[in-house]
Order: structure tokens, then sequence, then C-alpha cells
């Protein structure tokens, strides 16, 4: 089974000091669901987040897999230093990388949600707003009749 994760590329900082927590938890409920591979966007914010809570999960549980689903070759072109470091973590943690396409275009985005709901099982979002292509994503999934989960309410309410 696989679990992917979907978010905004901004986290509300009130959210922050308690998001890695509530993803490193919801990594494991997919895992007891069966899910032994995990699929992430690539994007700055959740998706990164997500993927490096997945990374944590597999130091104990050596049958997890990462999975990058990513836009083009690309992405991180107009990133600043900072982010192409916790990017290139990632890339280099992943057991496999995806690209849709080799450079930037006008469907490229859309493509890679659509190839991750697709994929997964279960879908695991952070979605505050309904204009975005998270809330895209997380949609397909749903409409697919996938599994799906959004933290952002349970980050809003503060429990979790």
């Amino acid at each position: 089974m696989t679990c992917a994760f979907t978010g905004h590329r901004n986290i509300k900082p009130e959210h922050r000091a308690r998001i890695a927590d509530l993803l490193y938890r919801a990594v494991n409920y997919a895992y007891g669901k069966g899910c032994r591979t995990f699929v992430a966007g690539g994007a700055l914010g959740f998706d990164t987040e997500a993927a490096r809570q997945v990374i944590r999960y597999r130091i104990e549980h050596l049958d997890v897999r990462l999975v990058l689903f990513l836009p083009c070759l690309d992405q991180d072109a107009a990133w600043s230093a900072g982010q192409r470091d916790s990017y290139d973590y990632i890339l280099s943690s992943a057991n496999e990388v995806r690209y849709v396409s080799e450079s930037y275009d006008k469907t490229c985005m859309r493509r890679r949600n659509q190839a991750m709901a697709a994929e997964c099982d279960i879908m695991i979002a952070y979605v505050g707003r309904d204009r975005s292509g998270a809330s895209q994503t997380l949609r397909m999934a749903r409409e697919a009749g996938k599994e799906t989960y959004n933290l952002y309410p349970e980050l809003e309410k503060g429990s979790y």
C-alpha cells in the first residue's frame, strides 16, 4: 500500500511547532494500515517536512520506502541555498525519484498531482484553502475514493 502527502508550501507559524509530531504520527498510522511506500511531491513546506518524517521513521522501519514525485528536473532553480540544501537532503535520501517532465511547463504540477492521487491508497494533507495545488490533489484523491486525512483542521483546533 502507498501513502501520499500533499500540502501548502507555507506552514502557518502557529502550526510549525506541532506539525512534525503530527506528521510522524500520521506516518505511523499509515504504516499500521499496511503502507510501506510513502510519496511526497518535493515542494517546499509540507512536502519537505513529510519527507523528513518518513526518513526519520525509516530509521526503525527498514521496509519503508520514500518516493518523490517531482514536476520537473529544475524545480529548485529559483530556491535559496538553504532551501536547496533541504531539497538535496530529501533527494539523496529517497529510494526513488520520478520526474513528470524534464523542464517546467504549465501542466507539470497538475500532472504530478494527478500521479500522486492515482498512486496512493491513503493521502495525508495539509490543506487550509480551496484554491491551491494541494487542495486540487486532495480533491482528486477523494474523487478517486482514496482514504484521505487533512491535518490542517486538527492543527487549527490545537488538538490531535
